[in-house]
């Protein structure tokens, strides 16, 4: 963000964050921000000063440095590309959805519906904001992806409340197997599935 040129504040960082990276990335917590931005001006990338308003305690602006914004498009053009890691907590509350009732797990799914279209509006709205800056094209046209994403979520989404119920079917024809009344795999299913997946498919190792 500093890389944009303007002389921010700690605050200003993280409120930017909450605007923009949070829709693809990441949004940082404000001691997060404050930590890497120590380390950045020990390392030269950025300096900082106090400007004192009107009396009212002062606060620390930071500036990128030459040397920052160079260190940026290093990252930016020679970095190896990071897969995209996943976290995604309803999705793993759906895999344990032999655990809960089909009801639940609806339930589930519909609060998460109502916040991914939460998130698609909002980066909607951000990116037609941004675009009346001509500095920010780039991260506009990743705000306007960030809107099919949420779009594209909301729609997987809809369609396991809609494989839900041949879930549960296939749960109820199996024969019980614990005193929670969940039928269990056969014990190493998952190695000898494993073991085909990769026979059959090499190249996706």
């Amino acid at each position: 963000m500093l890389a944009f040129g303007e002389e921010l504040s700690g605050y200003e960082l993280k409120k930017w964050a909450d605007w923009s990276i949070r829709f693809f990335y990441w949004s940082p917590s404000f001691s997060q921000v404050y930590t890497e931005l120590k380390k950045l001006e020990k390392h030269g990338f950025v300096t900082s000063r106090v400007k004192h308003d009107n009396g009212v305690r002062g606060r620390r602006l930071y500036t990128i440095t030459a040397a920052g914004t160079a260190a940026v498009r290093r990252w930016s053009n020679e970095a190896p590309i990071d897969p995209p890691i996943l976290k995604h907590g309803v999705m793993l509350r759906i895999w344990l959805g032999h655990l809960n009732e089909p009801g639940r797990l609806k339930e589930i799914l519909r609060e998460h519906i109502e916040y991914v279209e939460k998130m698609r509006r909002r980066a909607a709205a951000d990116a037609a904001g941004g675009a009346a800056q001509p500095a920010w094209a780039y991260a506009v046209i990743v705000l306007r992806w960030s809107e099919r994403y949420y779009a594209a979520e909301k729609e997987l989404a809809e369609q396991l409340i809609a494989d839900i119920d041949a879930a549960d079917a296939v749960i109820r024809s199996a024969k019980v197997g614990d005193e929670l009344s969940h039928p269990k795999p056969t014990p190493g299913a998952w190695r000898q599935v494993e073991q085909q997946t990769k026979q059959a498919h090499p190249d996706l190792d």
